[in-house]
C-alpha cells in the first residue's frame, strides 16, 4: 500500500511557506498588478501555498498567471517564440520547436520516485530516498528561474465533473511546455477551486528548462513525490519529461486506482474510440500499447475520436464501465503517418485547419515539415533535430541520420479531427464494451484474439511483449511491457496487477455489459510466417476489422474459434467485414498464415512471463493458473497436431473437445 505517513513535503521544506497569509504577502511583493488580480481569485490555501513555495525555490524575475483566456493564451504562445524556443511557420498557426538533439525521448534513467526508507517502488523503476532528493532539488532547482518567468497554470485532467478527473497545476518557465499544455489540457482556472473541493486533492508540477544546454543534460532529472502528489523536473525539455501534466501525473493517478480507488477505478494508458456496428449502433473500445505502437492510428481507425493515449476508467451505478480522456488533444508520434493509413490527421497536418506544434521534424527551406514514412516526396536538405542535415549525412558511428527523429511528434487539439466526437467532453464518459492490449510483435500471436473471461483479459495485459521504440532514450531489443503502462505503476506490480483482477472481475458489472478483452497485433511479418521479407503481414487499415470484428463479438453477432489463447474470428467472418469496412479481398491462404498458431513462440512467450513473474513479489496465483493453463492445452495441440496448428485443425480440436 501507498504509505499515509507524516514524511516531508519537499516544497514546503525549500519554499518554508506555510500558510496562506504567508502565500498572499509573497504574491503582494513579486506579483505584477495584473497578475496579482489573477492570483487572488484563487482561494484554496493549499494551492496559493504550493504555489509560493514553488515561487520561492525557483526565485523568477517575473510570473505570469494563465487564466486561459484567449489574451493569455496568445501571450505564451508569443513568448515561446520571443524566448526561441519556438519558430513560425508559413502555415499559419504552426510552430517548430526542438529539443537538444541528445533528449528526444523519456528519460528513464534520470526518473525516479521520492521515496521514504520503508516505502515499496516499483520493481521496474527508479527510486531516491527523500532526504537525498531534498538535496538535489535544492541544488539543481535553486533559483533556477533566475531571469526567466514563470507561468502558472490551472489545469483539469478529464471533462469537468466526470468522477475520475483530477486538477493539476502545471508551474513552468518553458513557454513551449505551457503552450503544449493549453492545446493539450482543459484550462480550468474558473472551476479550480470547485473542482479541488470535489475531488479533495490537485497534483502540482514544477519543472524549469534551465539553461537549456547538452552539457546540463546529466543532471537533468524528473522527480515524482507520490505523497505530496508533486512532480519535479529540470534541466530538460522534451515534453515527455517536461509537461508533467501527462506522463507524470498519470502515475499518480495510477496510484490513486490502485490504492484508494481500488475495484472501482483505473488509470490507463489507452486509447478510445467509437466503433460504427450494424443500425446506428456506437461500441467504445479503449486499447493499451506502448508509446510508439500505433495507439494514434488505433484510435484514428474509430468513427468517433475520444483519445489516443490516457483512459480513466470506472465502473458507473448502471453497472457499466465508462471512460474518459484526461487530455483534449494528441501529442503523436509522426513517424510512419501518412494519407493511406492517417488521412485525418494527414488533414491536420497539411491543410489550414488547425493550431500544431511540430517537434524535432524536418523543416525545408519554404518552412514545409516533413518526415520518414510520409508518403511525401523529402528535400535533399534541411533543418532537423540535430540541425542543418542533406541527404546522406551521417552520425560520428557512420549511422546514416534520418530526415526525422523516430520521435518526432505534432501536437494539435482533439476537437480538429475529422472524426472528433463531442463525447470526449461528457463527464458521464463512454460506455466501455471492448478493451484491447497490443504491441510492436513481428513473430508470435495472430493479429487478434478475444479472452474467453475477465481474468483471461488481464493476463492478456500483463504479458504485453514489445519491440523497444524511440520514445525512451536509450532503450534497445524486445522486453516484457505489461498493460503497456508499467514505467506508469509507481507501486508494486503485484498490487497493480490485483487492482485489475479486482476491477473487471467486478461483479458491480453488468451481465450484459462486460467487455470483450483481446490483444491486437498489427506487426506480424511475413518471415515470421514462412516467407522471407520483414514487412508487415497486412496493412494498417486492417486494423479497422480487427476493431470491427471485436465490436460484433461483444454484441455476441459473430462466432468464433475457441482456442487455448482465447478465441480467434472465423475466416467467414473477417471475409465479409474486409470486404464491408475497408473493401478489401481477404484471401483464405492469408488467414491461415495470420491465424495458424506457432506454438512453440507461444509456449516460448508464456514461460518468459512466468519466469519474469515468479521474481516479482506477491503476484496474484491467478496470473500462473491461467498461463499455466495455457501452456498445458498449447503442449496438448501440438502433440496432436505438430508445432504449427492451422485454424481447420483448431476448428476441428474445438469442435471435438
Amino acid at each position: 500500500m501507498t504509505p499515509k505517513s507524516k514524511s516531508f513535503d519537499i516544497a514546503q521544506v525549500l519554499g518554508r511557506i506555510e500558510t496562506e497569509a504567508a502565500a498572499r504577502e509573497l504574491f503582494e511583493t513579486r506579483l505584477a498588478a495584473d497578475q496579482l488580480a489573477k492570483i487572488q481569485q484563487i482561494q484554496t490555501p493549499s494551492i496559493l501555498v504550493k504555489i509560493a513555495n514553488a515561487i520561492a525555490i525557483c526565485n523568477p524575475s517575473a510570473i505570469f498567471v494563465n487564466a486561459g483566456t484567449a489574451e493569455d493564451r496568445a501571450w505564451i504562445k508569443q513568448h515561446a517564440l520571443d524566448k526561441g524556443e519556438e519558430s513560425a511557420l508559413p502555415m499559419p498557426d504552426h510552430t517548430i520547436h526542438y529539443d537538444l538533439k541528445q533528449e528526444q525521448g523519456r528519460i528513464i534513467d534520470r526518473t525516479y520516485y521520492i521515496a521514504d526508507a520503508d516505502e515499496a517502488v516499483s520493481s521496474l523503476a527508479l527510486k531516491k530516498l527523500r532526504d537525498d532528493a531534498l538535496e538535489e532539488i535544492k541544488q539543481e532547482m535553486g533559483a533556477i528561474m533566475q531571469g526567466m518567468t514563470m507561468i502558472i497554470g490551472f489545469y483539469i485532467r478529464g471533462p469537468v465533473g466526470a468522477p475520475v478527473s483530477n486538477p493539476a497545476l502545471e508551474i513552468t518557465s518553458s513557454a513551449y511546455v505551457a503552450h503544449s499544455a493549453e492545446i493539450l489540457y482543459r484550462n480550468a482556472f474558473s472551476q479550480f477551486d470547485q473542482e479541488v473541493a470535489r475531488q479533495g486533492h490537485f497534483y502540482t508540477n514544477i519543472h524549469s528548462e534551465g539553461l537549456n544546454r547538452p552539457e546540463d543534460l546529466p543532471h537533468a532529472r524528473v522527480f515524482m513525490d507520490r505523497k505530496h502528489r508533486t512532480t519535479y523536473s529540470f534541466k530538460c525539455t522534451y515534453a515527455g519529461n517536461t509537461l508533467l501534466l501527462k506522463k507524470g501525473n498519470h502515475r499518480f493517478s495510477v496510484d490513486r486506482s490502485v490504492y484508494e480507488k481500488r475495484g472501482c477505478e483505473l488509470a490507463e494508458h489507452m486509447f478510445i474510440t467509437g466503433i460504427d456496428g450494424p443500425n446506428g449502433r456506437i461500441t467504445w473500445v479503449t486499447g493499451a500499447a506502448p508509446s510508439g505502437c500505433g495507439k494514434t492510428t488505433t484510435a484514428m481507425a474509430g468513427n468517433h475520436f475520444v483519445g489516443d493515449d490516457l483512459a480513466q476508467m470506472w465502473i458507473a451505478e448502471d453497472g457499466a464501465i465508462r471512460s474518459t480522456n484526461p487530455e483534449c488533444g494528441i501529442f503523436g508520434i509522426v513517424e510512419d503517418v501518412n494519407r493511406d493509413g492517417d488521412p485525418m490527421l494527414m488533414h491536420c497536418l497539411r491543410e489550414e485547419c488547425t493550431e500544431v506544434i511540430w517537434t524535432n521534424v524536418l523543416i525545408d527551406d519554404n518552412g514545409i515539415p516533413h518526415w520518414k514514412g510520409n508518403g511525401e516526396d523529402h528535400p535533399a536538405k534541411g533543418t532537423n533535430f540535430q540541425g542543418a542535415w542533406e541527404n546522406g549525412m551521417t552520425d560520428t558511428d557512420g549511422k546514416p541520420i534520418p530526415i526525422s527523429h523516430p520521435n518526432a511528434r505534432c501536437t494539435l487539439s482533439s476537437t480538429a479531427l475529422g472524426n472528433y466526437s463531442a463525447s470526449a467532453e461528457d463527464p458521464a464518459g463512454v460506455e466501455t464494451r471492448v478493451i484491447t492490449y497490443s504491441g510492436r510483435d513481428s513473430n508470435t500471436m495472430p493479429p487478434v484474439w478475444a479472452a474467453r473471461n475477465a481474468d483471461e483479459g488481464v493476463v492478456i495485459g500483463a504479458c504485453i511483449v514489445s519491440a523497444a521504440t524511440a520514445t525512451e532514450v536509450g532503450a534497445t531489443g524486445v522486453k516484457r511491457a505489461p498493460w503497456a503502462n508499467a514505467p506508469f505503476i509507481p507501486g508494486a506490480l503485484g498490487d497493480y496487477m490485483e487492482a485489475q483482477f479486482q476491477f473487471f472481475g467486478s461483479d458491480r458489472i453488468a451481465a450484459n455489459k462486460r467487455p470483450v478483452m483481446a490483444g491486437l497485433n498489427y506487426f506480424l511479418t511475413h518471415e515470421a510466417r514462412g516467407g522471407n521479407s520483414n514487412k508487415l503481414l497486412g496493412e494498417k487499415r486492417d486494423v479497422k476489422v480487427w476493431l470491427a470484428w471485436l465490436e460484433r463479438r461483444a454484441h455476441a453477432e459473430v462466432d468464433a474459434i475457441e482456442t487455448p489463447i482465447g478465441y480467434l474470428p472465423l475466416y467467414a467472418d473477417l471475409q465479409k467485414l474486409f470486404s464491408q469496412i475497408i473493401a478489401k479481398d481477404y484471401p483464405e491462404a492469408l488467414y491461415n498464415q495470420q491465424f495458424s498458431l506457432y506454438i512453440d513462440n507461444i509456449l516460448a512467450r508464456i514461460q518468459l512471463q512466468i519466469d519474469a513473474y515468479r521474481k516479482e513479489a506477491d503476484i496474484p496465483a491467478k496470473l500462473f493458473e491461467v498461463l499455466e493453463y495455457q501452456q498445458d492445452r498449447l503442449a496438448a495441440l501440438k502433440q496432436q497436431y505438430g508445432p504449427i496448428v492451422t485454424p481447420a485443425q483448431l476448428i476441428a480440436a474445438d469442435t471435438n473437445r
